[in-house]
């Protein structure tokens, strides 16, 4: 396996990770009470269920977050890798 379909594994298993977080979360037992609005720009709810809820959120949004930086970090470097040996080809092709 070479360097980019490594970092494109990496990266598509960072989004598989929060696409199953996101829907774990949206997979609320019947018994939780409604969400009365889904809209992350909503005035934050005032009792102690939501607020935990709303901490989980923002816990899973940074470990994403972190997931995909990492991913980003892994991507430039392969892109480096590859222009360095561009390069490195380039200048041996001119020496001859």
């Amino acid at each position: 396996m070479d360097a980019v379909t490594a970092a494109k594994a990496r990266i598509d298993r960072a989004l598989a990770d929060l696409e199953r977080t996101v829907l774990e979360l949206k997979a609320r037992p019947a018994s939780a009470p409604p969400i009365a609005d889904d809209d992350l720009f909503a005035p934050r709810p005032s009792n102690a269920a939501d607020l935990a809820r709303i901490a989980e959120l923002e816990e899973v949004g940074q470990e994403t977050a972190q997931a995909l930086a990492l991913a980003a970090d892994a991507v430039r470097e392969v892109l480096a890798q590859q222009q360095a040996a561009s390069q490195q080809a380039a200048e041996r092709e001119e020496a001859n």
